[in-house]
């Protein structure tokens, strides 16, 4: 029933989300996922499709009933790693076709004359298959990479997170990169264009019976043209990937949101996030704190003598925190002012 595959998928972008089949993502959490993959992966995932790029050739030289079921073999093993990686394990993929791809080829003598015709479409269609197997990890190394240099260099200094503001960050990046093109490569322009499919269609709300939801439909081949769509969009929305200051993991900053830490247990802990141990780590630096910071400071200090005197729990101390977190979080980037900032902290 499903038709999407490897090279052929369809998303549904509405509002600030986008729909994999019936599992909804933020714009922008997508990208988190694939920024957080470990580097070992893709390099597996390498070593795989290089063992099966040499059973294909195999199966060119032989054309044997037993070639194909090796080539089909290495490719499924391919297809394990593949098929687990964010986006694609959350499509409904036509694994059938996939995982049977060589032998049903095979025994389908007009596919597999048209297949060995390098002047067919057939031979085409299967040079550009093994091509995009071959470019597949480099190109997401290519994606991880401009993206994070690009939030590392021009996102992260950002005093103020949201639509705006990534606008102007992007617009930086952009005129640097257009000067680096031509200054390096002779290139007149930097462009960030990627081939898509799009219709707008109306699609029944996955979760909400009833409910009818106008959206775009996006057909793509290749998963870094989806993943720069889906960072793209997220910024035009409020939300953009960040670098944890204590885990070093990505998360998604979502609606202008501004906060250093995740909500991940941190590392080294059992239960404390990493926006809990921040908190802690905020309150004890010895230098630069701002009105609000020393106003939270006291807090800090305040609550931690509730706690040596076990008027409050441990739950409840690391709870008070966080909360004060935020207070400082908005006081700090403008949305509070002096006088709300002082009233919400004495509150604590």
């Amino acid at each position: 029933m499903a038709e999407n595959m490897f090279d052929r998928f369809t998303v549904f972008f509405t509002g600030d989300t986008v729909f994999l089949d019936t599992t909804a993502f933020p714009l922008g959490q997508l990208t988190t996922d694939v920024l957080n993959l470990d580097s070992e992966v893709l390099a597996e995932i390498d070593r795989h499709i290089n063992d099966f790029m040499s059973a294909v050739w195999t199966l060119l030289q032989e054309k044997t009933d037993s070639a194909a079921s090796s080539a089909q073999e290495r490719l499924n093993t391919v297809w394990n790693l593949i098929f687990d990686l964010p986006v694609y394990r959350s499509l409904h993929l036509n694994t059938e076709t996939a995982r049977n791809l060589f032998p049903a080829l095979l025994s389908d003598q007009s596919k597999w004359a048209e297949t060995l015709d390098v002047d067919s479409e057939g031979h085409r269609m299967f040079e550009d298959f093994l091509s995009g197997l071959e470019y597949f990890s480099e190109s997401l190394r290519n994606f991880r990479g401009q993206i994070q240099g690009m939030l590392e260099l021009y996102f992260e200094p950002l005093s103020r997170r949201g639509a705006g503001a990534y606008a102007e960050a992007y617009a930086a990046y952009f005129t640097d990169m257009t000067a680096a093109g031509k200054l390096f490569f002779q290139k007149q322009e930097f462009a960030q264009s990627f081939p898509a499919q799009l219709c707008f269609v109306p699609m029944a709300h996955p979760t909400e019976a009833g409910k009818v939801l106008l959206a775009e439909k996006a057909e793509f081949s290749y998963l870094s043209h989806f993943l720069y769509t889906d960072f793209y969009r997220g910024l035009m929305t409020g939300n953009a990937p960040r670098r944890c200051h204590n885990c070093g993991r990505y998360f998604l900053l979502t609606a202008g949101y501004n906060t250093c830490y995740c909500n991940h247990v941190a590392p080294g802990e059992t239960e404390r996030t990493c926006r809990k141990v921040g908190a802690h780590r905020k309150a004890n630096h010895p230098t630069g704190l701002s009105p609000a910071g020393m106003e939270y400071r006291k807090v800090y200090n305040r609550l931690k003598a509730r706690k040596q005197r076990r008027k409050i729990s441990a739950d409840e101390w690391n709870a008070a925190l966080a909360q004060a977190q935020e207070v400082l979080d908005m006081a700090e980037r403008g949305e509070l002012s002096d006088e709300e900032m002082q009233e919400q902290f004495r509150a604590f």
